[in-house]
């Protein structure tokens, strides 16, 4: 039974790729992290004995800390957090236990470097429609929740790429695109190894509205009259990418956790007899 102060790995599972989902910080020592280079979604690594830096900026936030086995190095920085006023818990079992409950884990090798702020920076076309929203939200739900987003002309990506040391994405000839038949948003899916059930049925819906084969779902053809919509709502792409994030949070859940629910208007009334009674 875990610690008031703990949390459990399926209780964490729920909250990551929502909006109510912790930060969460890795804790690692280096030879435990070199064994298997992964991270728990949307986690960051950071030196336990340095923690107290890092509390200014987790004020008013919660905060999950997860080192190899979710002992001593864990519990001592949960302490921590908590005497400098962070809602802190710590992870039962650890990133062993995340891993051992067969969760998803994200290779570090795929992840952009951070900036001096300590965010990673991505660029794309601007005027988003579907993976250009569909992506950012994949970002920052499971890889950094504070990703900043670039949205320049076409024909500046790959210089603004380079000058501001930012990863491009959903152009072509670059890494993170379309590949054959599938979108960027199904290419980051199979890289950041995120393949669950939810997200593989959410990248169905992307991909149908996207490259307009709504056949490929029946939500396809919502999701792209939504997204459309939101384009003519908003002259600012940021304040659509907002918007977006919200569009997304709800087929995200609906795609893990709605599915079989149906709905229609009025309820049948099995009190109600017939019209041939």
């Amino acid at each position: 039974m875990p610690s008031p102060n703990e949390i459990k790995v399926s209780q964490l599972s729920r909250l990551v790729g929502t909006p109510d989902s912790p930060v969460i910080i890795d804790l690692r020592i280096d030879e435990d992290f070199t064994e298997d280079p992964r991270l728990i979604p949307q986690s960051f690594r950071y030196p336990f004995q340095n923690i107290a830096a890092l509390a200014p900026s987790l004020q008013n936030q919660h905060v999950v800390v997860s080192c190899h086995k979710g002992k001593k190095i864990s519990q001592g920085t949960a302490a921590i957090l908590r005497d400098h006023g962070v809602r802190t818990e710590s992870l039962e079992g650890g990133f062993l236990g995340w891993k051992e409950a067969n969760n998803p884990l994200v290779p570090i090798d795929k992840i952009p470097d951070r900036n001096i702020d300590g965010r990673t920076v991505w660029v794309t076309r601007l005027r988003p429609k579907i993976d250009r929203l569909a992506c950012p939200w994949l970002i920052r739900r499971f890889i950094d929740r504070n990703a900043q987003i670039l949205y320049v002309t076409a024909s500046e990506v790959l210089d603004v790429a380079e000058k501001f040391n930012a990863t491009p994405f959903d152009v072509e000839d670059v890494y993170w695109s379309h590949r054959g038949e599938k979108c960027t948003f199904d290419t980051m899916i199979e890289e950041f190894c995120l393949e669950t059930e939810s997200l593989t049925r959410l990248a169905t819906i992307v991909r149908g509205a996207d490259t307009n084969r709504h056949d490929l779902a029946p939500e396809a053809a919502g999701l792209l009259a939504a997204s459309l919509g939101l384009s003519r709502m908003y002259r600012d792409d940021l304040q659509q990418l907002d918007a977006g994030m919200a569009l997304y949070d709800a087929f995200y859940r609906w795609a893990r956790d709605a599915t079989d629910e149906s709905h229609d208007w009025p309820a049948p009334n099995p009190q109600r007899p017939s019209k041939g009674d």
